[in-house]
């Protein structure tokens, strides 16, 4: 069973950092695409960076800059740092796994990050 668990949202400052982080279990996050994902209210759900099992990324435009995503094999976790946040970045932001063996995906919970302007 494959289950993804998110942590490290809260409520911080324009301006402030936050870094996320999504611990898998059931499946290997070096052998699939792993992205994150947000949600504003009132918005439909958005990709905002995904990273390929070779280590490929890819940014929307939004967030260039300012966001960074990495993995820890070991740990089988993927993090996502938020530098310079901005009141547009409030939204619940979700960890996805593709499984493109399986073409599967699956998504965490989500964790909610609040930026106070």
């Amino acid at each position: 069973q494959v289950q993804l668990v998110e942590s490290g949202g809260g409520l911080v400052q324009a301006g402030g950092s936050l870094r996320l982080a999504c611990v898998v279990s059931g499946s290997s996050i070096r052998m699939n695409r792993m992205a994150w994902y947000r949600q504003a209210p009132g918005k439909q759900r958005e990709s905002i960076v995904g990273i390929t099992a070779g280590g490929i990324t890819n940014f929307t435009d939004s967030v260039k800059g300012r966001f960074t995503i990495s993995r820890d094999n070991a740990k089988n976790t993927v993090y996502l740092q938020m530098n310079s946040l901005k009141p547009e970045d409030t939204a619940v932001y979700y960890c996805n796994l593709q499984r493109l063996l399986f073409r599967d995906q699956y998504w965490g919970q989500g964790t909610q990050v609040t930026v106070s302007s």
